[in-house]
C-alpha cells in the first residue's frame, strides 16, 4: 500500500560526488569487484543519478517525473531487463516528490527485484503492463488502471496539484492520464538536464567501455582483408564485446570500398577488397553506458585521394577537440566544420550527424549535441563532466572511398582527456601489402 512507503532519503549529489583529480589516468578497471580497491561504486552512482533527478525535477517546478524511456527508468531506479524490452512500452518509472522511485516491471521482474535490488523499497517495485504497445487494448483498462494508480501516489506523496514531467508515451496513456486532471508536461527535457554532468563513476564505466572498444578494433584490424564481408566483422564484434562485458551491443556499422560515399549507416553482406577504405561504428554499452566511436581503415594499400580524405577529416575533429573546455559553447566548436555543400550535400539536415558531436551515457544521444543543424541558434555551453563524442567525414574525391574518425572525450577542468585510445592519428593500413 501507499501509506506503508518509508521515509524517503535526503541525496545531494554534490555532497556524494567529490571532484576528480584530473591529474590522473582515468581507471579501466575491468568487470569484477574486488576486496583490495574500489572500483565503481554502484550505490554512490545510484544516489547521485536520483539526486541529479531530483535537482532538475524541482528546478522545473515538477512535482514528479513519470518514465516510459528505458534510459531514464535505468538512471533513476538502477533496474533493467535487458534490449528485450527497449521498443516494448511494457516497463514504467515515477519520482515523485522527495519520495523514493517507484518501477512497475515485467511480470516477475518486479518480484526479482524485491528480492535483488535493495537500494529500492519493496513497496516501490510494482508489476506492471499498460499493453505493449496497444496488442491489449486499451479498453481492456491496463492504461486507465495505471494511471489511476500513479495519481494514488502522487496524491500520497502531495504533489498531484504540480506538473507531472513524462518523457515518451502511448497517447490512450496519456489521455488517461489528463482525464485525471494531471498537468502533464514534458519531463525528457528535465532527465537530459540531470545526465548531462556525470560523476566519477559514470566516467569510469564510460571509459571502460570504451576500453573494450579500443580491443576490438584491434581484432578489426587484424581480420581486415581480401574476401571478409562487412557482416563477418559485425559478427566477430558482437561476440567478443559480450565476451567482453558488454550488455547490450545496440548497433554495429560497417562500410566499406564504394558504399563509404554518401554514407549509409548500416552493414551488408559485401565483401572486402584490395584497397577498400572501409569505416566501422560501435555502438554498445558497459553497464548501461554506451560507446560511439568510429574508426577507419584500409585493406592492404590505400591511394593518395583516400589518405587526403582521411587526413581532412582528422583534421576537422582536432581543429573541434582542441576547443574543448569549460565555458566554450557548442555553435564555437560547430563552426570549425564545413558546411554542407563544401563536402557534397544540399542542406545541414542532409548532412546531419557527419559532422557532428553528441553526449554519451545511459543514452547514445545526450547532451551536447553539436552541429551545424542547431547549434548556432541555440548553443549549449559545454561544461566540466560531460562527455561526449565528436565525429567527422570527409568524402574523397575518387567519388566513392571516404574517411570517418570518431573520439570519446571527457570535459576536465581545463580541457579535455580522450578516452578513444585505437590509434587514429593516421590512416591505419590492415594487413599492408
Amino acid at each position: 500500500m501507499v501509506m506503508d512507503l518509508p521515509e524517503p532519503r535526503i541525496i545531494d549529489p554534490d555532497h556524494i560526488d567529490p571532484h576528480y583529480d584530473w591529474g590522473r589516468a582515468i581507471p579501466a578497471p575491468g568487470h569484477t569487484g574486488v576486496d583490495f580497491e574500489e572500483r565503481v561504486n554502484f550505490r554512490r552512482l545510484h544516489d547521485y543519478r536520483l539526486g541529479r533527478a531530483r535537482q532538475a525535477m524541482h528546478k522545473a517546478g515538477f512535482g514528479a517525473l513519470l518514465c516510459f524511456d528505458n534510459n531514464n527508468i535505468r538512471y533513476l531506479t538502477s533496474t533493467v531487463i535487458g534490449e528485450w524490452s527497449r521498443d516494448k512500452m511494457c516497463r514504467y518509472a515515477l519520482l515523485a516528490g522527495s519520495g523514493e522511485p517507484h518501477i512497475w516491471d515485467f511480470g516477475s521482474a518486479a518480484v526479482h527485484h524485491r528480492m535483488h535490488a535493495p537500494w529500492l523499497p519493496n513497496a516501490c517495485c510494482h508489476a506492471g503492463m499498460v499493453g505493449l504497445r496497444g496488442t491489449v487494448p486499451p479498453e481492456h483498462g491496463l492504461m486507465k488502471a495505471a494511471a489511476e494508480e500513479i495519481h494514488t501516489i502522487l496524491k500520497a506523496a502531495g504533489v498531484a496539484d504540480m506538473p507531472i514531467g513524462l518523457d515518451i508515451v502511448e497517447p490512450p496513456m496519456m489521455f488517461e492520464l489528463q482525464k485525471l486532471g494531471l498537468d502533464v508536461r514534458d519531463g525528457q527535457q528535465v532527465l537530459l538536464d540531470a545526465r548531462e554532468i556525470k560523476n566519477f563513476d559514470e566516467i569510469v564505466l564510460l571509459n571502460q567501455a570504451a576500453a573494450m572498444v579500443d580491443g576490438v578494433y584491434q581484432m578489426v584490424w587484424e581480420e581486415l582483408k581480401p574476401g571478409v564481408r562487412e557482416n563477418d566483422i559485425v559478427a566477430k564484434a558482437n561476440e567478443m564485446l559480450y565476451r567482453m562485458g558488454s550488455d547490450d551491443v545496440e548497433a554495429i556499422n560497417a562500410i566499406s570500398g564504394e558504399r563509404c560515399s554518401p554514407h549509409p549507416h548500416n552493414f551488408t553482406d559485401r565483401l572486402l577488397r584490395p584497397g577498400d577504405q572501409a569505416f566501422f561504428d560501435i555502438i554498445q554499452s558497459y553497464m548501461g553506458y554506451r560507446t560511439c566511436y568510429y574508426r577507419t581503415f584500409n585493406v592492404g594499400k590505400a591511394t593518395d585521394v583516400q589518405n587526403d580524405a582521411y587526413k581532412q577529416c582528422r583534421e576537422w575533429l582536432d581543429r573541434a577537440i582542441e576547443l574543448v573546455r569549460p565555458g566554450v559553447t557548442t555553435d564555437q566548436i560547430a563552426a570549425v566544420w564545413p558546411k554542407a555543400e563544401e563536402f557534397g550535400f544540399n542542406s545541414e539536415m542532409e548532412a546531419f550527424a557527419l559532422q557532428f558531436g553528441h553526449g554519451l551515457g545511459v543514452a547514445l544521444h545526450e547532451r551536447p549535441i553539436i552541429s551545424r543543424l542547431c547549434s548556432f541558434e541555440h548553443p549549449v555551453e559545454i561544461k566540466e563532466g560531460m562527455v561526449f563524442a565528436l565525429e567527422t567525414y570527409c568524402p574523397a574525391s575518387d567519388g566513392f572511398s571516404a574517411a570517418r574518425i570518431e573520439e570519446e572525450v571527457v570535459v576536465t577542468d581545463k580541457g579535455c582527456r580522450v578516452i578513444s585510445l585505437f590509434p587514429a592519428e593516421e590512416l591505419p593500413i590492415a594487413n599492408r601489402y
